[in-house]
């Protein structure tokens, strides 16, 4: 199972940055709709058959978020 609210942790981040949800989808050459469909589906952040391996092994997932120093490295 994963942790995170990935839709709220991406909001947060958003707010941190000053940027919107579209222009993240501008930046990187999606469309807005697609970005707020993988946000909401968390199955489309991380993959499923990953997921269940880690769960059949005892596991959950949790996210951690990790400033770059550099917004360059993309």
């Amino acid at each position: 199972m994963i942790k995170n609210n990935i839709e709220l942790d991406v909001k947060v981040k958003c707010i941190e940055n000053g940027i919107t949800q579209a222009q993240i989808a501008e930046d990187i050459h999606i469309t807005k709709s697609y970005v707020n469909r993988i946000i909401k589906k968390q199955a489309g952040v991380v993959n499923k058959t990953f997921v269940q391996m880690l769960e059949a092994l005892g596991y959950d997932i949790e996210l951690t978020y990790v400033k770059r120093e550099n917004k360059a490295e993309v």
